[in-house]
């Protein structure tokens, strides 16, 4: 990979995490406790409303895109034996295996987006008709999935900076 190509990968790579893993400690760590005191003071239906299916559009593609912009740096890395450096990471092979861990990280935490965070909060957003019982159903798998997500989320953050950079080739040689 060139460095003028690399340097706009990994900025938007970088971009797009930074908005999907700061919505991610957004919602865990903000967003919760403050729906649990509105609710309990009658005040929630405009987070609910407003605030939560907006921060949910901007999480949900944030991680597609940091996913996409990731597989096209690692894509453009050679890799041990002539591999393809996506190949070599996702197979955790020789000096790729580290960013490979970040990567299945990331790629879980993705599914876990899409599969169980935002298929449930459809239901609890009443964006899908849901009954109050089906409701009550999709409340602890979405709180799940994204607890896990955020545990998840501090060893990918790690593995993720120990990937290849083509600017380190200026930098050690």
């Amino acid at each position: 990979m060139s460095p003028s190509s690399d340097w706009i990968l990994r900025w938007f790579h970088i971009m797009a995490g930074i908005m999907w893993i700061g919505l991610l400690y957004f919602f865990n760590f903000v967003n919760a406790a403050a729906v649990k005191e509105a609710t309990a003071a009658g005040e929630a239906a405009p987070i609910s409303k407003y605030v939560v299916p907006r921060a949910l559009f901007f999480f949900r593609w944030g991680a597609v895109v940091t996913w996409i912009f990731g597989a096209a740096l690692l894509g453009g890395y050679p890799a041990p034996n002539g591999m393809n450096g996506f190949v070599a990471a996702f197979g955790l092979q020789g000096t790729m295996a580290p960013i490979g861990i970040g990567a299945w990280l990331g790629t879980i935490m993705l599914i876990n987006v899409w599969t169980f965070i935002w298929q449930n909060q459809k239901k609890l957003l009443g964006i899908v008709p849901a009954t109050d019982e089906e409701k009550a159903k999709a409340r602890r798998p979405a709180f799940i999935a994204s607890r896990v997500n955020t545990m998840l989320s501090i060893p990918m953050l790690f593995f993720m900076a120990t990937g290849p950079t083509s600017m380190s080739q200026f930098i050690y040689h």
